[in-house]
């Protein structure tokens, strides 16, 4: 979904728009909106839609030999509400743009200079599959929406690429700073369940990171899948046609048993290594559900239990508390610092997880806990951030994970050795 018009307007940051002074009281006022404010048209010029240097080498002379040099919305003004904007990105021979995420872009990147292999990873529902390739000058590779993705340069020499993203302002997850450098820390019980090692180890690593940036902006925003084209499409799984979700079933096929979920008050089995169950009501459990960009889970925990830290690439997600104590939070993006937004939430509490962000939740009490939580996709995606970045098949480059997560090759060797069990 491209970022909303505005008229060929560009920004301008709020000035105070009111100021009051009454009684000993001062007041001041700005507008916040989803993106920035327009600039008139009369004060607009040519320069709000003009950017230069897109041609110069960015310095690589840092940790992960790479860097990226941006023409995001706060670099090219007349980028706001045109849903676009660019990277240059520049890798000395071994450097590393290291796993990460977009939570509002599809990027698309062709290399100028060099030799790199890319690759994003798929959900867990597509068995975290690796989709990577290696790529020459000329080459063009994609990456979708919310997916990790990295690029390494493979060859002798230093590499230059460039990319495009269908956002004025993509922001990015770089997922060992986020995971392991959020502000205030990620309980360490919940990240040695989700990684499955003791929290000596996530100890460590937590220590030892030093939060290095290849920053790409970034400011909330909220989609939904595209709204349906007629009253209902109940989605026919039998057809071999293949589109963006399913073929529609004919409406004399239709009965409400489509639209129609039994089992959501029923507990689920936390009997497993995680202490959780989620119990889902996606399309695939519910074919009425193909084109409305909704769906729901229920998540059970047992004491102790932890739905691990993941992301929904498709969808923002609203949770309530049915029973129990749980702990959640969701972190924000580099340019905001890796910061964690968390709360204690009890019976009734309500909690919204942004789009694309990792989030998760932990049983803090001392009972079992339930939760219901509405996503607004028919089938919203889930990628489990341990599972992905160590789990993938085949394995992302050690080499890469070891520069990405700051420790030992043989660190990231016992990880990815481990069998990764599916939350």
């Amino acid at each position: 979904m491209s970022d909303h018009h505005c008229q060929l307007r560009v920004w301008i940051v709020p000035a105070h728009l009111r100021r009051y002074s009454g009684q000993g009281l001062s007041i001041r006022q700005e507008m916040l909106v989803n993106g920035f404010v327009c600039k008139a048209i009369e004060e607009t010029t040519a320069g709000d839609f003009f950017f230069t240097g897109l041609d110069k080498p960015g310095n690589t002379a840092n940790y992960f030999g790479a860097n990226v040099t941006k023409v995001f919305v706060n670099e090219m003004p007349g980028l706001n509400t045109l849903g676009i904007s660019m990277v240059r990105i520049d890798y000395a021979p071994d450097g590393v743009n290291p796993p990460h995420s977009h939570p509002r872009a599809s990027e698309i990147l062709t290399v100028l200079e060099g030799t790199l292999v890319a690759g994003f990873v798929l959900s867990n529902q597509n068995n975290n599959t690796l989709i990577s390739k290696i790529l020459q000058k000329g080459d063009v590779f994609a990456f979708p929406k919310g997916f990790i993705h990295f690029q390494i340069n493979i060859g002798h020499i230093p590499a230059v690429a460039i990319a495009s993203l269908n956002s004025q302002n993509p922001g990015v997850i770089t997922i060992a700073n986020t995971v392991f450098g959020s502000k205030p820390p990620i309980s360490d019980s919940a990240l040695a369940k989700a990684f499955q090692v003791d929290k000596k180890t996530t100890k460590m690593i937590v220590h030892i990171l030093v939060v290095l940036f290849i920053s790409i902006a970034s400011s909330l925003v909220y989609a939904y899948d595209p709204d349906p084209l007629q009253d209902i499409c109940v989605a026919d799984f039998n057809s071999k046609v293949l589109v963006n979700g399913f073929v529609c079933k004919a409406i004399e096929e239709t009965t409400a048993g489509d639209f129609f979920f039994t089992g959501l008050d029923k507990p689920g089995n936390t009997a497993n290594y995680f202490g959780a169950n989620v119990t889902k009501v996606f399309v695939t459990e519910m074919p009425g559900l193909n084109t409305l960009g909704i769906s729901m889970v229920r998540i059970d925990y047992a004491l102790d239990g932890v739905n691990p830290p993941h992301s929904h690439p498709r969808a923002s997600e609203i949770l309530t508390v049915l029973e129990g104590t749980l702990y959640a939070g969701f972190v924000l993006s580099n340019q905001n610092n890796n910061t964690l937004i968390s709360k204690i939430l009890k019976k009734g509490d309500v909690f919204v997880f942004p789009k694309g962000f990792i989030h998760f939740q932990a049983n803090i009490g001392h009972k079992p806990a339930v939760a219901i939580a509405s996503l607004n996709s028919q089938d919203p995606g889930v990628i489990t951030i341990a599972n992905a970045v160590f789990g993938s098949k085949p394995s992302i480059s050690d080499y890469a994970l070891a520069k990405a997560f700051q420790v030992d090759k043989k660190v990231i060797d016992y990880l990815q050795a481990r069998l990764w069990l599916a939350p």
